[in-house]
């Protein structure tokens, strides 16, 4: 078998975390006891999820002319990941999130698109032949839309599976992005705030999932936390529970389910098989602290999981 081939188009962070005792005041300098950086951006982790399970990723990104731009390359490069497309933005930060975490786990969350909100549809042109070469295609929301339509567009065009994942939902999706996703893939919140009504049961997301699909796409996937994801088409819907775990720290658990998602359609697995597989793997990421070091890799896995 072919190794699986994904190209993702989306954000390069790098996070910067600060532990404090209380959030402080206005005008107040205080102490913090820890501060901790990460690889981050949303793109960046789902092309890691998917490279780690053995996926041949490509990433169409943009990174600044800054130090933080050089080690976030060099990560996605260590990883495994084609970097040819992951450009550098002239007199442009990278992305960055400033996180201040306080003893009591509530956090505030700074995010600057820097470079990301670069990512121009003139960068999808000059990568059509790695959008046409891979099997899937994934795109989010931490770019600028018109970057996304272009690569959804070739896709298409192409005949590539198309996963869109509406996160962070910041702005309108136009219609055509629905029509051009074979897959659209919110979580309840963005489901929510998408079409207007509450998602806070199963049968609430149905009613969202089948506003969803009104819309244009193939099929509405939501992803529902520990309960698992909820997968509705022109056919119906089914819930595909998820694995009964302990978490320890639930952060990029929906960039582990798109990722490993985005691969195990890649290799060729049913939807349904798919959507088992990478619920398996979220949970897996939310027994471990951080980001992308929460993230296993294929050895770490049953074989059953990653292989069949």
């Amino acid at each position: 078998m072919s190794t699986p081939a994904i190209c993702v188009v989306g954000s390069v962070n790098l996070d910067m975390n600060s532990y404090v005792t209380r959030f402080p005041k206005a005008g107040e300098t205080m102490h913090g006891h820890r501060f901790t950086t990460g690889y981050g951006g949303k793109g960046a982790n789902q092309a890691v999820m998917a490279a780690r399970l053995g996926g041949r990723v490509s990433m169409i990104a943009r990174v600044g002319d800054d130090i933080f731009g050089q080690d976030m390359r060099q990560n996605l490069a260590n990883e495994g990941i084609d970097i040819e497309h992951v450009y550098t933005s002239a007199g442009l930060s990278s992305g960055v999130a400033v996180i201040t975490i306080t003893d009591e786990g509530a956090n505030t969350i700074i995010v600057i698109a820097g470079a990301n909100g670069a990512v121009a549809p003139a960068d999808v042109t000059a990568a059509r032949h790695t959008i046409a070469g891979a099997a899937v295609l994934v795109c989010q929301m931490e770019v600028p839309m018109e970057a996304n339509l272009a690569a959804l567009r070739v896709a298409r065009e192409a005949g590539v599976t198309t996963i869109f994942n509406s996160a962070p939902v910041s702005s309108a999706v136009p219609d055509e992005v629905y029509t051009l996703s074979d897959i659209f893939c919110p979580n309840e919140t963005e489901a929510e705030l998408l079409t207007g009504m509450p998602v806070r049961s199963v049968d609430d997301a149905r009613a969202a999932a089948a506003a969803i699909l009104s819309r244009g796409p193939r099929t509405a996937l939501i992803t529902l936390g520990a309960r698992g994801a909820l997968i509705a088409g022109r056919d119906g819907d089914v819930l595909v529970p998820a694995p009964e775990v302990k978490a320890v720290d639930t952060t990029g658990a929906g960039d582990a389910f798109v990722g490993s998602l985005a691969y195990f359609l890649a290799a060729g697995k049913p939807l349904h098989q798919a959507v088992e597989r990478a619920n398996a793997i979220a949970a897996v990421s939310v027994q471990a602290p951080g980001t992308q070091s929460s993230y296993p890799r294929r050895g770490d896995l049953p074989g059953e999981l990653v292989v069949g």
